[in-house]
């Protein structure tokens, strides 16, 4: 008890509010933590909370936890919204995971490839598998441009597209990054800050990827991939829904359809929030005395009332979210391809990202002779794409399967459709200046701290995430740590936008 005694008196001392007391039986009543988001930052803080005695509450919008991390039981067959690989260097997650769950964690091979030009392509590249897909001609050309780019650098690493064209070579650069990198974020590669590139294929060039190609060995050994990474039995929403069973066992609220639709402040500090129900309509209040917040950071500072400036609220405008909509198809076959993902980089088609779930887990599908994908399309809330209806949507992902060359139509049995909003923060050039304004703004309410991907507009991994939901909470119980320091070590992250 000598941490919850000493956590009142600290932020007493700070001014932030004072929590009930009961008298009924003389007994403090903790601090009540009150957590929105249910994801796996909104969980991992509840579940800290609830572990170091404080009152816990968390409130999530949708009918399930997890976020973009849950898992959608179709009929017997698990979908992930994207894939969700679980690997961490961080000591304290990787026990967190085994802990929650502890006979359920597989570890399982990774096999990623390209698709262009209706050939699988390795990734890193491997010289003689691009010779012989592109051809001698395409190879020479890209050889060329690289030995011209390593001569006559860019001065400029502003963008996306100068920072990979410097690494890789103009060529190279427009033949297996520029496709996918624009229709994962919609605009053209040259408004695409070279933040998101060094973050996400750190420590890659065309000479490291010949190199650890040719002679292999740890000192060649490429930082950006994971050979091998854990994976729940039957996908990452069995991490999160125990993760919320563990929360209601030890005495905290995990709330669903309850979404978060105005924060109310007063004298420096949030008070309460108010709670709609999206089926019901209905509303109701939530006061607190500590608020940590993973949905998306533009949406926090817009329903905040009072309203912060409009200065504030125009950078929650121009900061822009990127949808993901999933189209999960089950197919009378039993093998398509190996690999656990595909990216798809053909330009002819829509389709972004390929994933085949019984490679992750056979525990995901229930018929081991049928198949389950999920074709990843990458879109903004209310375009064309996004309010296409769902069975338009499946005859797509059958028509671009089979123009890909993978699978007939007619072997698509079943399926239905995802959409998630506000999965990717779009590092445009100059979001930062407008990060800043709403961080700065968010800053002055001394009891909120945004954690999460969506919550600190930052492309965090699932142990990043994790990792502020925990520190959160201890900053609560009076230790110091900064959130927006997290994933600034940044040599594991996946390439290509992984999750």
């Amino acid at each position: 008890m000598e941490r919850l005694v000493a956590a009142p008196l600290f932020f007493a001392a700070r001014g932030f509010p004072e929590g009930p007391i009961s008298r009924d039986l003389g007994v403090f009543m903790e601090k009540h933590v009150v957590v929105m988001g249910g994801g796996p930052a909104g969980l991992a803080a509840g579940y800290e909370a609830i572990n170091r005695g404080y009152r816990c509450t968390v409130l999530e919008k949708d009918d399930i936890v997890g976020g973009i991390a849950r898992t959608v039981n179709f009929k017997g067959y698990r979908f992930d919204i994207g894939g969700h690989r679980f690997f961490t260097k961080n000591r304290e997650v990787d026990a967190f995971w085994h802990k929650v769950l502890p006979e359920d964690f597989l570890s399982v091979n990774r096999l990623s490839r390209i698709y262009y030009r209706n050939r699988f392509f390795y990734y890193p590249l491997r010289p003689m598998n691009a010779f012989l897909g592109l051809g001698p001609l395409d190879s020479l050309l890209i050889f060329l441009s690289y030995i011209k780019i390593r001569l006559f650098p860019l001065e400029e690493e502003k963008s996306f597209e100068q920072w990979v064209t410097n690494r890789f070579g103009r060529k190279l650069y427009e033949t297996f990054f520029r496709t996918y990198t624009e229709k994962v974020w919609g605009v053209p590669c040259s408004r695409i800050g070279a933040e998101w590139a060094a973050q996400r294929i750190k420590g890659l060039s065309l000479t490291t990827a010949v190199k650890n190609a040719l002679f292999g060995g740890r000192k060649n050994k490429i930082k950006t991939l994971i050979p091998r990474f854990h994976y729940p039995r039957e996908g990452p929403g069995m991490m999160y829904q125990a993760l919320a069973e563990k929360i209601r066992a030890k005495g905290g609220t995990v709330d669903l359809n309850s979404e978060v639709v105005e924060l109310h402040h007063e004298n420096g500090n949030l008070a309460s929030v108010i709670v709609k129900n999206p089926k019901t309509g209905e509303t109701r209040q939530v006061h607190g005395d500590f608020f940590l917040s993973s949905i998306p950071i533009t949406q926090l500072a817009e329903r905040l009332r009072p309203a912060p400036p409009d200065t504030v609220l125009d950078s929650c405008r121009r900061l822009r979210y990127r949808a993901i909509l999933v189209v999960n198809l089950v197919l009378d076959r039993k093998n398509l391809f190996p690999d656990n993902w595909v990216y798809v980089h053909s330009p002819e088609v829509k389709l972004g990202r390929l994933q085949n779930y019984k490679n992750w887990s056979p525990y995901m599908i229930d018929n081991q002779d049928h198949t389950s994908l999920g074709l990843e399309y990458f879109c903004d809330q209310g375009d064309d794409l996004w309010t296409t209806d769902d069975e338009a949507l499946i005859q797509l992902g059958g028509r671009e399967l089979e123009r890909l060359g993978l699978a007939n139509p007619e072997s698509v049995i079943d399926g239905f459709v995802v959409r998630m909003p506000y999965t990717y923060c779009v590092y445009q050039i100059g979001y930062q200046a407008l990060l800043e304004s709403v961080k700065t703004s968010l800053g002055q309410l001394k009891n909120l701290q945004p954690i999460g991907r969506a919550g600190m507009f930052k492309y965090n991994n699932m142990d990043h995430s994790i990792l502020t939901g925990f520190l959160a909470v201890r900053n609560i119980s009076g230790e110091k740590h900064d959130l927006w320091s997290v994933n600034v070590e940044q040599e594991y992250h996946e390439e290509e936008g992984g999750a």
